[in-house]
């Protein structure tokens, strides 16, 4: 069942990218597996899924030796991280797509120097202005911050942006929003800042993907509609 819907998802990905005129190649497809067994990760694996997204320090960490020998595998914070929980996050993850302070940053880069190691980092954008959610809102002041920290952050790689737009029914109303994010990474990238590279844009969940590629998304987050409704 799993290899069925990630061949499914495929499909869809490529049919969106070619509806927009681009190569299915350029967008990463990531299996949300937070919630997920061992042996449910294991079988999107087999499938060919290479990258994995996780929300929560302590359930990835409880669970990684059980996937210790699963070779060639990203394994993503996407969730909301403490900075106190950094250090541990640097040591279990490949990269951190979530990052929304520079407190964060400050820390995991110095919990990666220490471990003598670079870590790719996506900045958080709470693209809707959503108080229960977090990221940084797309024109303040610390977004700002943590670009001009980029070049002293010398263990971090800046590469993107990811954001979750406001859920509705309708995936044509998170348009506007993955539009924007990607306005807001041309605007950046226009400005050449030293040591900030926006090469991932991260949009586009179960329900509204396509249209994320539609409008310029490269990685999607897939977890529903590859491993079922998550258990709570």
């Amino acid at each position: 069942m799993i290899a069925e819907n990630i061949a499914r998802v495929r499909e869809k990905i490529a049919a969106a990218a070619r509806h927009a005129g681009r190569d299915p190649q350029d967008i990463l497809l990531m299996a949300v597996s937070k919630t997920v067994s061992p042996e449910a990760i294991r079988e999107a694996y087999a499938a060919g899924v290479r990258l994995f997204g996780e929300n929560r320090v302590q359930e990835f960490q409880a669970k990684s030796s059980a996937l210790a020998n699963l070779s060639s595998t990203q394994w993503h914070m996407i969730g909301h991280l403490q900075s106190n929980k950094a250090a541990k996050a640097a040591e279990l993850f490949s990269a951190v797509d979530s990052v929304d302070s520079l407190r964060l940053a400050e820390r995991l880069n110095a919990a990666a120097q220490s471990m003598g190691k670079k870590i790719p980092i996506l900045i958080e954008i709470n693209i809707g202005g959503e108080a229960a959610k977090s990221g940084l809102p797309p024109d303040g002041g610390e977004l700002e911050e943590i670009l001009q920290a980029a070049p002293r952050l010398e263990n971090l790689s800046i590469d993107g942006l990811m954001t979750v737009p406001p859920f509705t029914e309708d995936p044509e109303q998170s348009r506007p929003f993955f539009r924007r994010l990607c306005e807001l990474r041309d605007a950046i990238n226009a400005r050449n800042l030293p040591g900030v590279s926006m090469r991932t844009l991260s949009m586009g969940m179960s329900h509204d993907f396509s249209v994320a590629i539609e409008e310029g998304s490269t990685c999607v987050r897939i977890g529903t509609a590859i491993f079922g409704e998550r258990r709570i």
